[in-house]
């Protein structure tokens, strides 16, 4: 039977995984945008009449730059937090389990 602690090692390692695939997410989906434009596309949205009619950028460069910079910071950011906890968690349950066979 799973105790408390062994459950929330499992949880930890869940959310570290949902936070790499959305730090790959973050990574990959520019990439995909532009491959779809230069293939003669709408970039999903983006220029729904193909790079050619879009006068307009939905953001500037910059802007999209700055925003993905940021949001990749944010997700490496909390991913380190989580191994962190995770570890901690993880040295917690392994010391109150060497307590308790000593006793």
């Amino acid at each position: 039977m799973y105790r408390p602690v062994d459950m929330s090692v499992w949880l930890l390692r869940i959310s570290i995984l949902v936070l790499i695939v959305a730090a790959i997410g973050i990574a990959v989906v520019p990439l995909l945008v532009m491959l779809n434009l230069l293939q003669g596309g709408s970039g999903f949205g983006l220029c729904p009449g193909g790079i050619e009619a879009c006068e307009v950028p939905y953001t500037t460069p910059l802007e999209f730059l700055l925003i993905l910079t940021l949001s990749m910071f944010v997700v490496v950011l909390m991913i380190r937090l989580v191994v962190r906890l995770s570890r901690r968690v993880q040295s917690d349950t392994y010391a109150i389990k060497e307590t308790t066979r000593r006793t």
